[in-house]
C-alpha cells in the first residue's frame, strides 16, 4: 500500500483549523474557517477523488477526533463523497492515550508505530491516506514512511497557527511530480521525497543563480 499524505495548507503553510472557527482554537487560534470561503469546484472535486480513492485511512489524534467529530456524525454519509470513504473504510489512528474508539471501523496503533505502518503498507493493496495530521506526517517523513506528499495550497495568509512544517526540524528534497493550480487560484502539488537535499559546497556567483 503507497502512503500519501495530503494537507491543505495557506501560503505561509497553516494548516490549523481551515474548515470553521472552532474546529481547533487551541493556542489561542481565531482565524479559524479560513479554507471554505476560498474552496472552488475543481479542488473540491480533486479533494472527494484522493478521498474516495483511498483504501484506508491513517490520523493523528487531533485529526482524528474532528473527522470522527464531523464526518462520523453525518447521517446520510452515502451523500458526500468523503464521508463516504471515511465511514466505510479501515480508519488507523496514532495514539498512546486513545483506548476506546467510538468511530466504527477504527483500529488504534501503539508501540511500534513505524513498523505497524510498514505491516499496513505491506499486506495490503491500494492507497494508504493520511489527511491532516501535521505532527503525524512529520514523524512519518522523518521515519521514510512517505511515498507522496501532496500539498493543497490556498490562495491566503492566515498570519497565526500550526503549520505543517516547523521553524526549525528536518530536511529534505522533493521530486515534484505533478502541478496544477484552480480557477480560484488554490495550487495543488504532488512531490515525491528523496531524501536530504544537496547543499552548494562554495559560493556560487548571483549571475550563475539568476
Amino acid at each position: 500500500m503507497r502512503l500519501t499524505t495530503t494537507t491543505n495548507v495557506s501560503v505561509d503553510g497553516v494548516m490549523q483549523g481551515l474548515g470553521g472557527p472552532d474546529e481547533d482554537r487551541s493556542g489561542g487560534f481565531d482565524r479559524g474557517g479560513w479554507a471554505i470561503p476560498l474552496l472552488d469546484t475543481e479542488a473540491g472535486d480533486y479533494l472527494n477523488g484522493i478521498y474516495g480513492g483511498a483504501a484506508a485511512f491513517l490520523f493523528g489524534r487531533r485529526t482524528y477526533e474532528i473527522f470522527a467529530g464531523y464526518w462520523g456524525a453525518i447521517t446520510d454519509p452515502s451523500a458526500n463523497p468523503i464521508a463516504a470513504a471515511v465511514n466505510s473504510r479501515p480508519k488507523y489512528v496514532v495514539s498512546t492515550s486513545l483506548t476506546d474508539p467510538q468511530w466504527a471501523g477504527t483500529s488504534v496503533l501503539t508501540g511500534d508505530v513505524a513498523a505497524a505502518v510498514g505491516d499496513l503498507k505491506a499486506q495490503q493493496d491500494g492507497e494508504l491516506l493520511v489527511p491532516g495530521s501535521g505532527a503525524l506526517v512529520r514523524w512519518l517523513l522523518a521515519n521514510g514512511l512517505v511515498d507522496e506528499l501532496d500539498l493543497v495550497t490556498y490562495p491566503v495568509v492566515v498570519g497565526q497557527g500550526t503549520r505543517l512544517f516547523p521553524e526549525s526540524g528536518p530536511d529534505m528534497a522533493l521530486d515534484l511530480i505533478s502541478s496544477r493550480s484552480t480557477s480560484g487560484g488554490i495550487t495543488i502539488q504532488t512531490y515525491r521525497p528523496l531524501g536530504r537535499p544537496e547543499y552548494a559546497a562554495s559560493t556560487v556567483a548571483p549571475d550563475q543563480v539568476f
